[in-house]
């Protein structure tokens, strides 16, 4: 195992041991839709990633006590990322706010992240890493101050063709035995390297020790369209509620640019 491989390894160990103790958050709405590839920063890159998501037809009741509701919500999101090394990227979420249907306009909290992958995953047809994130949340967004997520990254290449799992834990550091489980996935066809189309899914069944039944689990289908180049990075999609329990229709847009000339790692 080389060098990089072992600092890989340890640094996953560290923070897998950090959440042994985690139990899932209640789920309402999300700042961030967006299937992870195990792309990052290259080493000594700046990375601002603009999320961007509206609800025009969602659930008209809120999530929990003293939330708000997602119909006719927007909600967004700057990422700031910093590639540390080939193999791991740091990033925050700040500022995290809301438009509500309503008009008022909410601060949401903020996140940070550690995101531990393979090096070079665009060159390989077997990529993998892990994401880490540590959330201090406002009580109108999350019944729970501080939660976090556990983001494993699996992905097969073949020709033009990903695809791509992300199996998530959501928690809110509780007990282990509580976690929920909301995986994404995306199938992605590259038709050159600038332009790509996908099918991206989003679902929630609920707690690891029991999952709630199919008519409360959150199952969404996302079209998406990818644009990689000057001036910036774009992913704009729309996601397509598939249970009573889901928004009905959600609009997304993904800003990404890196801050300075030097190459981005794949």
């Amino acid at each position: 195992m080389d060098g990089a491989s072992r600092r890989l390894r340890l640094g996953v160990t560290l923070c897998s041991a950090a959440l042994a103790a985690v139990a899932p958050r209640a789920r309402g709405q999300t700042d961030e839709i967006q299937v992870y590839t195990a792309e990052i920063a290259a080493p000594g890159v700046f990375n601002l990633t603009w999320h961007n998501n509206f609800t025009p037809d969602g659930l008209r009741d809120p999530a929990f006590p003293g939330g708000f509701a997602p119909n006719r919500t927007f909600n967004g999101v700057t990422e700031w990322a910093y590639g540390v090394a080939p193999w791991f990227e740091a990033g925050v979420y700040f500022p995290l706010y809301s438009i509500t249907g309503n008009g008022s306009v909410m601060f949401n909290g903020f996140k940070l992240r550690t995101l531990f992958v393979v090096p070079n995953a665009g060159q390989r047809s077997l990529f993998y890493g892990v994401n880490f994130e540590f959330s201090w949340n406002t009580g109108h967004w999350d019944p729970h101050r501080y939660s976090s997520e556990i983001r494993p990254i699996i992905g097969w290449r073949s020709g033009p063709v990903d695809l791509i799992v992300n199996p998530i834990l959501d928690n809110s550091w509780t007990t282990f035995s509580r976690l929920d489980f909301a995986p994404a996935s995306r199938l992605a066809y590259n038709i050159s390297k600038t332009w790509a189309v996908a099918a991206e899914e989003y679902d929630d069944f609920g707690e690891l020790r029991g999952f709630v039944p199919a008519s409360q689990q959150a199952h969404q289908v996302y079209a998406v369209v990818d644009r990689n180049g000057e001036p910036m990075d774009i992913e704009a999609g729309v996601g397509f509620g598939l249970t009573s329990a889901t928004d009905h229709l959600v609009l997304k847009l993904i800003l990404s640019k890196d801050l300075n000339v030097s190459p981005r790692s794949k």
